[in-house]
């Protein structure tokens, strides 16, 4: 099992992954970071917890345009590609899950 440190809003979050991809987790966290500066951009002020729920839902939307463009073989009909946007979904499911308890703390 191999592990990755990802930099999303400003904080550091060590994360386990299967062995060869550190690499794709690390892509995939640089893209939750981007949605992040982008929901700060819409909508300053949000919390941690906020900002993450935001995220989530700009990938969601994000994957679901994506699927909608092409539903019979995903967002690029190459299985490489499918396996990222599930990844991506997956991420944004963990997400919205952490924005829940971080919220709930608050």
């Amino acid at each position: 099992m191999a592990e990755v440190m990802l930099h999303i809003g400003g904080y550091n979050y060590q994360v386990a992954c299967g062995d060869g991809e550190t690499e794709a987790l690390g892509a995939l966290g640089n893209i939750v970071n981007e949605q992040i500066e982008s929901a700060r951009l819409m909508a300053g002020g949000l919390s941690e917890a906020r900002q993450l729920l935001f995220a989530a839902i700009l990938l969601a939307d994000k994957l679901q345009t994506a699927q909608d463009t092409n539903p019979a073989d995903g967002p690029t009909g190459a299985g490489a590609d499918n396996a990222h946007a599930a990844a991506i979904d997956t991420l944004a499911q963990r997400i919205s899950a952490l924005a829940q308890r971080l919220e709930h703390r608050n």
